[in-house]
């Protein structure tokens, strides 16, 4: 593999960017407007109705952010008109065909100009509504490349997905793609259409009962992880995922695909700015949980290999992929973590947590710093089952029944206690499998990617994504930690 300058290849070219409002989307945006001002254009696909509400979410959810203060100090006076001459704000739907693009002279435009399409646009929750899971990440996934499709310059079609797609194998995890009703536990019958009509005919049945918009909710989450876990999958999430791996894969035709696999992305580490940060992600909740003094204690194996990557490694990745796979008609898919070359793993985290949180308490509402301490370790889903019963569940009984005694007179401190253990438990449900995950991801493909950039000596320092890079240690304690404080904690 021979790569040429990404600076190069990126000058004069058109990308299609979906889901511009999201974290990776935003820092890939802001990273191409800093590195290669000479871009032709970035076209930025949002959710809008139309162009002035596009034109609002992509001030206020965008270019607003803390993440572009760099660009802006590098622009100057300049940055508005830099920025109309080089984004285009596109008001769509990646649920529907065309993208839900409205404007047809913009779409014979995008059609017409479009280099590269970049699809971003994802739900990541894991706990999401099947109907609306599978819209975006299931079909969004083909209108994006059925877009693609129309591009008559269209030189690479960039997904990314995730590392978890692999369900909850054990030991070294491939780069391998998934085929039409593959399954992870070997169950037979995944049909992707029909799991339209599944979610299809469950809203219709419950809009025969009259459900209300809530109970409609909680049907369509508790579906989804019914049908993920039929066919093996722990969530919602990962499981439409694959399934639009799926179908990129049996519709790309002679299209050069490349699917990102990204495992847990954290804070930048240096790009724009080191520690930046948005949304609370899978990890980070448990981050903000201990600096406030709510998590006293830990489910899981503390030597379990937590597999973090910065974000701008992430979408360094990303944009030195789709330079190297421009024009070569193959799907190509590459896992983006640290699992193999740099391992860490839950004790590292706790110790970590633990070091900065004691040396830089939080301050809370009413101006106290809140002192942590060492948290309880649970180390089996015995050990958590046996906590919660003597903490929490045994003393909920109690209430339930002193409530009854007392006339209701304890129903609203019952209800918002049953309330909270509820959603702990939901929460537990979820990330088990991740808690006690023992996959390490194969990054092969990637790794070839990294010697391939330096020994063509391209702009490696520009586009710099090798985790052995980095020092966890000074990377949690002078970066992450403080970059959720500053960004996460409210």
């Amino acid at each position: 593999m021979e790569l040429g300058s990404i600076l190069h290849f990126l000058e004069d070219r058109s990308i299609l960017v979906t889901g511009a409002t999201g974290f990776l989307a935003k820092i890939f945006a802001e990273k191409i407007l800093r590195v290669q001002p000479n871009v032709k254009k970035l076209y930025l696909l949002l959710r809008a109705a139309d162009s002035k509400s596009a034109i609002q979410r992509f001030n206020t959810e965008v270019i607003a952010k803390d993440l572009f203060r760099v660009l802006k100090e590098k622009c100057g006076r300049n940055l508005n008109s830099f920025i109309s001459q080089k984004v285009v704000v596109v008001p769509g739907d990646i649920t529907c065909e065309n993208l839900g693009v409205k404007d047809t002279d913009l779409l014979e435009e995008m059609w017409k100009e479009v280099d590269v399409v970049v699809n971003l646009a994802a739900t990541t929750n894991f706990d999401e509504r099947y109907d609306v899971s599978l819209d975006i990440n299931t079909f969004g996934a083909l209108h994006a490349l059925n877009f693609s499709k129309k591009c008559s310059k269209l030189k690479v079609h960039v997904h990314v997905s995730t590392a978890y797609v692999c369900g909850e194998k054990e030991g070294l995890i491939s780069e391998t793609p998934y085929y039409l009703g593959e399954t992870l536990n070997g169950t037979s019958g995944l049909n992707i259409d029909k799991e339209k009509k599944v979610v299809e005919e469950t809203l219709k049945q419950l809009g025969v009962e009259d459900s209300s918009q809530e109970c409609i909710k909680s049907a369509m989450k508790d579906l989804g992880i019914q049908r993920a876990r039929k066919y093996g999958w722990p969530n919602t999430y990962v499981f439409t995922k694959a399934m639009g791996e799926m179908l990129l894969g049996q519709m790309k035709e002679n299209m050069p695909l490349v699917i990102i696999r990204p495992t847990i992305v954290s804070s930048t580490y240096k790009e724009p700015f080191p520690g930046w940060v948005e949304g609370i992600r899978t990890i980070d909740s448990l981050a903000v949980g201990y600096g406030k003094g709510r998590l006293t204690c830990f489910l899981g194996d503390p030597m379990t290999v937590i597999d973090l990557i910065p974000a701008d490694m992430v979408v360094n990745a990303m944009i030195v992929a789709m330079v190297a796979n421009a024009n070569q008609p193959n799907e190509t898919i590459y896992h983006v973590g640290s699992s193999l070359s740099n391992p860490m793993n839950g004790k590292m985290f706790q110790e970590y947590g633990y070091q900065y949180f004691a040396k830089h308490p939080w301050i809370d509402k009413e101006g106290k710093p809140v002192i942590v301490g060492k948290v309880k370790i649970l180390r089996t889903m015995d050990d958590f089952r046996s906590y919660m019963t003597i903490r929490y569940l045994l003393p909920l009984k109690g209430l339930q029944l002193l409530n009854a005694a007392c006339c209701q007179y304890f129903r609203d401190k019952y209800l918002n206690m049953y309330r909270k253990i509820t959603y702990v438990l939901r929460l537990i449900d979820l990330y088990q499998p991740y808690l006690f995950f023992n996959g390490v991801f194969d990054d092969i493909n990637t790794e070839k990617l990294r010697r391939a950039a330096k020994e063509s000596n391209v702009e490696t320092d520009i586009f710099y994504f090798d985790p052995k890079t980095i020092k966890w240690g000074d990377y949690f304690v002078s970066i992450h930690f403080p970059g959720i404080v500053k960004y996460l904690f409210k």
